[in-house]
């Protein structure tokens, strides 16, 4: 038997199957658009993850040799806080707004005012922030009021999958913390609060702990994709906590740092506790009855992205002739920059930010530039930068004393032995690599086979397919060499904040 994983992400979805070792029998990901219509806008056609959905679990199902009866059950995880607005008949009614669309700063303020702030905190244990959802609907009620009408229902990405999957309407706990809609302390929806902003609670799906069978895959879709109608679809995970239990994120002191388009540090917790200047995130986790903090930046890997196609297209020529991945040349040029490019310093800002600056306005910088400073410099600074920008949390959990006792590194960023030994220098913390690098897709994996029996817990799934393979401790000569650098990369936000603001006037 074996369990499947389905990863709904901003550049692809990812689909995976392993069996109950947690050994990976196949995988494969197909990519798709991000469109932005204008400056800060951020949208996807649902139709093309679920394209994305039926061509990858096809593609794992004829390269593992398994057929749909073999699957034991089904994890889906996704990209966090985007909104699918459906009508009666269950069609999209219009592209998703993502998790990085930054146009709803005026419903942010409108919500925060009509609940009060403190209010909002006590409800959802956040602020609400561009990139979450409630704005996102309030906005279609200000600006799309025909499209606003027809709305029946209101989908995270990875339920809408989970619709076309089943048929069903269902969420789970993680991925509806970052709505601010949902009762984060009390696992819920907030109808406190829906009822303040005139939001029907009848839009939600009903909500389950992540590792619960709440829905089971049609005989349409059985139909479409080659799994067997009946089986089991677990809740699953927004892909922040999902990738957490697929890196083994489930007791006190292990944190991760990931960095996949966005960055997040993510700290396990038993309780529900909240930072008091509120640049963490608090969310349930996707292990049933607890929590985490979790520090997010927009653009992490979205910033080297963009350097890359932006800057390097030589280097893309090149590696496709050579049959190498861009970023290994990406990497060899900023290998060969000192540590601190010589007072380049890049502020990763590209999409707007969240920790710890809340602010859609906010944009990419490079500061520092002088003509000795080439592409080398200018790569190195990235990497930097990005790492800068990760410690920005992991300061912020040493002020709330969050215990630290090991950071597991993830993502592109992880793959990246230059970028990880940045990682390390930057925060002066050890950084380890474990056995499995397939992040929210095979921890959803791990949560079907909580959900259909193969483990009893999920801390019991990870100890089962989970190991720390290497690790990469900070170099204290080169970490002397940040910490002087740190200063400067944190006193430039504020120097640039009214900047900032006039600049994003002018451009919107």
């Amino acid at each position: 038997m074996a369990l499947l994983g389905i990863d709904i992400g901003t550049s692809g979805t990812k689909t995976l199957l392993m069996d109950e070792t947690g050994t990976v029998l196949a995988g494969a990901t197909v990519e798709y658009p991000l469109s932005t219509p204008r400056p800060g806008w951020a949208e996807q056609d649902p139709e093309e993850w679920w394209r994305a959905t039926v061509q990858t679990i096809r593609r794992v199902l004829a390269d593992s040799g398994l057929d749909g009866s073999q699957v034991r059950g089904i994890g889906l995880s996704g990209q966090m806080h985007g909104s699918v607005f459906l009508d009666r008949a269950g069609e999209v009614i219009r592209p998703a707004l993502l998790w990085c669309d930054q146009r709803t700063a005026a419903q942010c303020e409108w919500i925060t005012a009509t609940v009060g702030r403190e209010r909002v905190v006590e409800l959802t244990s956040n602020p609400v922030l561009t990139g979450f959802t409630a704005p996102k609907v309030i906005w279609l009620r200000d600006h799309e009021p025909e499209n606003y009408e027809r709305v029946v229902q209101v989908l995270l990405p990875k339920d809408f999958i989970r619709f076309r999957l089943s048929g069903e309407f269902a969420t789970e706990v993680s991925d509806a913390s970052g709505t601010a809609m949902f009762h984060v302390r009390e696992r819920r929806w907030a109808t406190e609060l829906l009822d303040a902003i005139g939001v029907p609670s009848e839009w939600m799906p009903a909500s389950f702990e992540s590792h619960v069978a709440s829905t089971r895959v049609s005989s349409s879709a059985a139909a479409v994709t080659g799994l067997r109608a009946g089986t089991p679809i677990v809740g699953g995970g927004g892909d922040q906590a999902a990738g957490a239990v697929g890196n083994g994120i489930v007791e006190s002191g292990i944190l991760s740092s990931t960095v996949g388009t966005s960055g997040v540090v993510f700290a396990y917790s038993d309780g529900p506790a909240v930072d008091p200047e509120l640049r963490l995130h608090t969310f349930c986790h996707a292990v049933e009855g607890k929590w985490h903090q979790m520090g997010v930046m927009l653009s992490a890997g979205g910033s080297l992205r963009w350097f890359r196609d932006t800057l390097c297209r030589d280097l893309i020529a090149e590696a496709a002739s050579r049959g190498c991945d861009p970023y290994e040349l990406i990497a060899a040029e900023a290998e060969a920059a000192p540590a601190g490019c010589e007072g380049l310093v890049f502020l990763p800002y590209l999409t707007g930010e969240r920790t710890p600056h809340p602010d859609p306005n906010a944009r990419g910088v490079f500061f520092g530039l002088t003509l000795r400073h080439d592409r080398r410099h200018m790569a190195r600074a990235v990497l930097e930068g990005v790492a800068y920008g990760l410690r920005d949390s992991f300061e912020i959990l040493d002020a709330m004393q969050v215990p630290v006792r090991e950071v597991r590194a993830s993502g592109g960023g992880a793959r990246s032995p230059l970028w990880r030994q940045i990682q390390a220098d930057v925060s002066g913390r050890e950084h380890v690599v474990i056995n499995v690098d397939e992040g929210p897709a095979f921890g959803v994996a791990l949560l079907a086979g909580v959900g259909t029996g193969v483990w009893s817990h999920v801390s019991e799934a990870c100890r089962a397919t989970i190991q720390v393979r290497s690790a990469t401790p900070p170099s204290p000569e080169v970490q002397t060499v940040y910490d002087r650098h740190y200063p400067i990369y944190t006193s430039l936000y504020d120097s640039l904040k009214v900047a900032f603001t006039r600049t994003a006037a002018l451009a919107g």
